[in-house]
């Protein structure tokens, strides 16, 4: 029976990469990857031999289609990202699933990952955790979804590009300007860079250049720290409990989410005592 191995691949330093992976990715039929001239230098490194095969977000549904048609013939497929692990961000979840429906045996390779590298370093509580990759580019969309996200107690783990990366922060800012983050770039290169303060501060620094605007950016936001505990808002009616989140900058469809899971209830439920629904 053919393999499909999700292969774990370095995030930076070439020499980040397992036993085990080169072994599969020099006897495998095929690696299908991101970006060829990427992959190519992971290959020629280790003197890996095996053909490669582009799939990317642009063709992923003619390639999948081929790629399961191999795997269905007997070709062992290794399925890798420029940089850490396939489906974390990158593409890969169509190919997974196909090959599942089909009962084609599906193997992980496990390797770096930029998001669990740059927490490990940070400083920010790292037990518990919620990874968000990119965010939508659109700032309202942004916004939203850092809005609900920064009120739960856990860290964020967000990938950010050198151009964006700023703007995000300053969505951030906007959010809580007493929040935490740490940023991270060039992980595990020589010039590898972890920054944590207050989003303030982390900021100044970006537009300083003491953080240069180079290299993919890893962003974590700390989680709120009064998200557990309910003991702050015990004595705040529903509708002071919602008022106190639209003061600090939360919009009211938002600030009703968050005191609903704060306390238990339906959103609706709060929705009609705080705007007073008969």
């Amino acid at each position: 029976m053919s393999t499909l191995y999700l292969v774990g691949t370095p995030i930076g330093n070439l020499a980040d990469i397992t036993y085990r992976a080169v072994d599969i990715l020099r006897n495998v039929d095929l690696i299908a990857c991101e970006d060829t001239r990427v992959t190519k230098k992971l290959c020629a490194h280790y003197e890996i031999q095996a053909p490669l095969k582009s799939y990317h977000d642009h063709n992923k549904e003619q390639q999948t289609d081929y790629l399961i048609e191999q795997l269905q013939e007997g070709v062992d497929i290794a399925l890798v990202s420029d940089a850490g692990l396939p489906l974390i961000s990158d593409p890969g979840y169509e190919l997974v699933v196909a090959a599942r429906e089909k009962q084609i045996r599906v193997e992980t390779v496990p390797g770096p990952n930029a998001g669990l590298t740059a927490l490990m370093a940070s400083g920010l509580p790292s037990f518990t955790y919620t990874f968000l990759g990119f965010l939508p580019r659109k700032e309202k969309q942004k916004h939203s979804i850092l809005e609900q996200r920064m009120y739960e107690d856990s860290t964020l783990i967000i990938y950010e590009s050198p151009h964006r990366v700023k703007d995000t922060l300053k969505t951030i800012l906007n959010i809580d300007e007493a929040r935490k983050v740490s940023v991270g770039r060039e992980l595990t290169k020589k010039f590898e860079q972890i920054v944590t303060g207050y989003v303030s501060e982390v900021i100044e620094q970006l537009e300083d250049g003491n953080i240069p605007l180079k290299g993919e950016f890893v962003v974590l936001v700390e989680g709120d720290e009064h998200a557990e505990d309910t003991s702050w808002f015990e004595d705040m009616s529903i509708k002071e409990h919602v008022t106190y989140h639209i003061n600090q900058n939360m919009k009211p469809k938002a600030a009703i989410k968050v005191v609903a899971e704060a306390r238990h209830m339906k959103t609706s439920e709060v929705y009609d005592i705080y705007h007073e629904v008969n």
